[in-house]
């Protein structure tokens, strides 16, 4: 089985050996699908999803984001198939879809639902992911904001967030939740994240 999907450099040096053989054909058979995204059931699609769900096993939980965003970018599901995969998928699986997100054949509509759901849940792995470069780019205003507390709110670190400077640049609305959210942890005895002053030092920009 041949494919023209390449790996990200430097993933293969981070595979165990015994997972090599198994994502080279993985790869192809993701690749397999992009190249015919219109299989019906039993087609590519069928035959490169189950490789996606066990990559943890397969390849390690170190390695298994990189493999699984590298099999989304090869075999490009499209919208239907995307949001199956994150609705469906365990953790580790809804992350990779989050974070291929600006890789795959999406309007930006369809991908910020996965990006809104990820960012209603309390799981950290999710939240940090639905922060990245497609929730920059595409998110609305006041939903980004409200990304940036919730990793305040939930401990993730806003280094996760990508665009930040740039979308707090001069942001005096994100600037007053700040201040509101520092005076209601101060006034209830809570230490104030020193993230909450770098943000807020980025919105006097």
């Amino acid at each position: 089985m041949t494919t023209t999907a390449t790996a990200p450099d430097g993933l293969r040096d981070a595979l165990p050996p015994s997972a090599l053989a198994w994502f080279d054909e993985a790869l192809a058979r993701a690749a397999s699908a992009g190249a015919d995204r219109t299989a019906g059931p039993g087609g590519p699609a069928a035959a490169w999803e189950p490789r996606f769900a066990e990559a943890g096993r397969r390849c390690g939980p170190a390695a298994a984001d990189a493999v699984r965003t590298a099999l989304l970018r090869a075999a490009r599901p499209g919208p239907a198939d995307t949001a199956r995969l994150y609705r469906h998928g365990s953790a580790g699986e809804r992350r990779a879809v989050l974070l291929a997100l600006p890789d795959l054949d999406l309007a930006p509509a369809e991908g910020l639902a996965l990006v809104e759901d990820a960012l209603r849940a309390n799981d950290t792995s999710l939240v940090t992911a639905a922060v990245g470069p497609f929730a920059a780019a595409h998110l609305p205003a006041h939903a980004w904001r409200h990304a940036v507390l919730k990793c305040l709110f939930t401990g993730v670190p806003v280094a996760a967030v990508a665009g930040l400077a740039d979308r707090s640049r001069g942001d005096g609305e994100l600037a007053r939740m700040l201040t509101d959210y520092a005076a209601e942890r101060s006034a209830a005895g809570r230490p104030v994240p020193d993230d909450v002053r770098r943000v807020l030092a980025l919105t006097e920009v």
